[in-house]
């Protein structure tokens, strides 16, 4: 309960945010509790101004997916105008614009005269790393990151922040110390770490380099590092692992060591207004919960909240062999993602929820009220 009161003095409620879903029973969960704190759709703004500004333009390129979802509701719900860039038109309460992510089109007119731009876009990662997938993760983030600059700067009035997503998998896997966006050491030479993995790092780096190629000079530019995003809705990973926990297959995996980095979608959308917000903030930022936990301990904390006993561990051979045959990577789960945000705690941000057992509990409550 404190947790969550220390931030009331300063933050307003999106009512509407959620994951990406058409399911009605999403969004009907507006208003309700949980330990008697009303959650309002969970998404939550940091900074009380950002919703006065009703005049703010937010662009969201590759919005159409469980995170731009969420970002374009909550700015929506404020009566902010939002343009989402995506592939394939929906039918939403906010403008959705077509574009291939690629080349410059009509698409780049909703730039001009545009406060923030959020670039998400990027070929899904859960899939088996062979030469046509890897093409399609570098390419789909590398070609939309730089095509997103082109814009900005043929701009007459370009956007003062561009907020462009990276990923805390950049950094090495490790297990003896945290990694923060000032200090933290950038993966791919771990003598530890298959080779394999290496590609992970390649693809953030390339990522973000794309985001640098471009002068902006009237454009701030950070690089949102961020971990695994949760949220209740179907299809997002905590739903995957609530499945894998009620059928008993929620134990630790090849030992449980390695640890998980996390963020609940409150504290995302929390800090991506912050970022907004601040101007003194640029480059790469970690968004992560400032307490990463061991997969044993975090697989621990969903059972515990969801009331399930049974935990079947999984060896390294075990996930090797469900990975492929999920056409999936082992890397996923294996690797040690020990990622805290320095520079956003540092600038004062405070986490609803900073430790991960109640923010199981929270999500689990979720998912229980809307029958997921």
């Amino acid at each position: 309960m404190a947790i969550i009161e220390q931030r009331s003095n300063y933050v307003q409620s999106f009512i509407g945010g959620g994951f990406a879903t058409d399911d009605p029973a999403l969004s009907e969960s507006a208003g309700e509790s949980f330990n008697g704190i009303k959650i309002e759709s969970v998404a939550l703004s940091t900074c009380a101004s950002i919703g006065r500004q009703l005049s703010m333009n937010v662009v969201i390129a590759g919005g159409s997916g469980q995170v731009g979802t969420i970002l374009a509701r909550a700015f929506d719900a404020q009566g902010l105008d939002v343009a989402v860039l995506s592939r394939s038109l929906q039918s939403t309460s906010w403008r959705t614009v077509h574009w291939d992510a690629r080349t410059l089109g009509p698409w780049a007119s909703e730039i001009d005269d545009a406060d923030v731009v959020i670039n998400l876009a990027g070929r899904n990662v859960n899939c088996r790393y062979n030469d046509a997938n890897r093409k399609a993760i570098m390419d789909s983030r590398v070609e939309s990151t730089r095509i997103i600059g082109q814009a900005i700067a043929a701009a007459r009035h370009p956007p003062r922040l561009w907020l462009q997503a990276s990923t805390a998998t950049i950094y090495a896997h490790r297990f003896d110390a945290p990694n923060d966006d000032v200090t933290g050491q950038i993966g791919g030479t771990e003598p530890d770490a298959p080779a394999s993995w290496k590609f992970s790092i390649d693809v953030a780096q390339a990522w973000e380099r794309a985001a640098d190629e471009i002068v902006l000079p009237h454009t701030r530019i950070v690089k949102m590092r961020s971990s695994m995003i949760m949220s209740p809705d179907r299809g997002g990973i905590f739903d995957t692992l609530l499945t894998l926990v009620k059928r008993g297959l929620g134990g630790s995996a090849a030992g449980g060591r390695q640890y998980v980095s996390w963020i609940h979608e409150t504290d995302f959308v929390g800090a991506v207004g912050w970022l907004i917000e601040h101007e003194e903030l640029v480059g790469p930022i970690n968004i992560a919960a400032p307490n990463p936990l061991p997969y044993h301990d975090f697989m621990k904390a969903i059972r515990d909240a969801a009331g399930v006993h049974i935990a079947l561990p999984a060896t390294k051979l075990m996930l090797e062999v469900g990975a492929f045959l999920m056409r999936t990577e082992t890397e996923l789960v294996l690797k040690s993602r020990r990622v805290i945000p320095k520079r956003l705690s540092d600038s004062g941000f405070n986490f609803m929820f900073p430790e991960w057992a109640p923010a199981a509990k929270e999500l689990v409550h979720r998912s229980a009220s809307r029958g997921i």
